[in-house]
């Protein structure tokens, strides 16, 4: 077996991930390059679907998200030590990762994404990422032959917080899948909706306060969907009995991939109000279903949402607070970021993502 392009698929998780989910639907559109793709047995049965068997290459399993930091550590070790020794073996000529990861003393000419820098723009003092980010990420993206990122807003942040030229990255941006987070035509429930983690830079607090002083909270509920991170729940509990919103504010611990496109429908809106993201998924995937979006006015978000959706101040809780009012409220409002959300989903799809990735690793094959 030999390929003059490897994909690095060593990060797909069991669990659902932003990553896994980028990961999967944008290999199948490299088989135009005839790549081999380095999966774990775990994954190989699902990736020899979509390409020849022939074509993958089996390596470790357990060196992901699912084992947490022993995962990732095994995998980093592997990355530094075995890796370069397949590309060897294969006669490669370019290694493509989904993350920014790659050999670093060892001739791997290698491209790499980076999804976003939020530990760096939000670094915790202990936090493993936060060195990893610090310290491998930069040698990674400057040995790298080109760097793809999901957003300008990711792009700019490689240039200001590790000085390469704008000209070394090529903003892609992330799809969805079209047949499953679709309009469903299902009567509106009293509930907002926030979806993904919980993490302070989501901004979960002041959503929570914008709630309690809406007008009419009563007749409203706010569900929270996402990972329940005992990291972060305690306290937001804490806000929560505090405000006199136990009966109100609903975690959703973990909705079913299969059971969210319901979820979403059902929704007054979704309340995106997060202070960065490398993207934004949760706000594409809600217009997709024709569901109202209330998100920041910051970082990736615009660039997502044009003016589909109500950008607000996400440091602003009286803004996020009058934003929720006027969709509870106001039908027309409602139906009018229905359709022109509905209308800005169309201009994603994982066909562009998958063939603007193709003409980039093309270049440097």
């Amino acid at each position: 077996m030999s390929s003059s392009l490897l994909v690095n698929l060593a990060t797909l998780s069991v669990q659902p991930t932003g990553l896994t989910t980028y990961s999967k639907n944008l290999f199948p559109y490299l088989r135009s390059l005839d790549p081999t793709l380095l999966v774990s047995s775990v994954f190989m049965e699902s990736a020899a679907q979509v390409i020849d068997q022939q074509q993958c290459y089996q390596i470790p399993a357990e060196m992901t998200s699912d084992q947490g930091s022993k995962g990732h550590l095994k995998r980093l070790t592997w990355t530094q030590t075995q890796l370069p020794k397949i590309y060897q073996q294969l006669a490669a000529n370019l290694l493509f990762s989904p993350v920014p990861e790659a050999p670093l003393a060892a001739n791997c000419r290698h491209i790499v994404t980076v999804h976003d820098l939020i530990p760096l723009r939000f670094p915790q003092r202990f936090s493993p990422l936060t060195s990893y980010h610090r310290h491998y990420v930069p040698r990674v993206l400057n040995q790298a032959e080109h760097i793809i990122c999901n957003s300008q807003a990711t792009a700019e942040d490689i240039s200001q917080f590790h000085q390469i030229s704008a000209s070394k990255i090529t903003p892609i941006p992330l799809a969805y899948d079209a047949n499953h987070f679709r309009f469903l035509n299902l009567p509106t429930q009293n509930y907002f909706l926030y979806l993904g983690r919980l993490d302070p830079y989501k901004n979960v607090q002041r959503l929570i306060a914008a709630f309690a002083v809406m007008p009419d909270r009563a007749d409203y509920e706010l569900w929270l969907v996402g990972p329940r991170d005992q990291r972060y729940v305690p306290t937001l509990e804490q806000q929560i009995q505090t405000l006199e919103l136990t009966d109100r504010v609903k975690f959703l611990d973990y909705v079913g991939y299969d059971q969210l496109p319901t979820v979403i429908n059902q929704a007054i809106a979704l309340v995106f109000p997060s202070l960065w993201e490398g993207f934004g998924l949760p706000v594409l995937e809600a217009m997709a279903c024709g569901t109202p979006v209330i998100a920041s006015n910051l970082s990736s978000i615009p660039e997502v949402t044009g003016d589909a959706a109500l950008l607000i101040d996400p440091t602003d809780v009286s803004a996020i607070s009058q934003a929720m009012t006027t969709l509870a409220r106001d039908a027309g409002a409602c139906a009018e970021l229905r359709r022109a959300g509905l209308v800005r989903a169309t201009q994603f799809s994982w066909e562009y993502t998958g063939q603007a990735t193709i003409d980039v690793l093309r270049n440097y094959l």
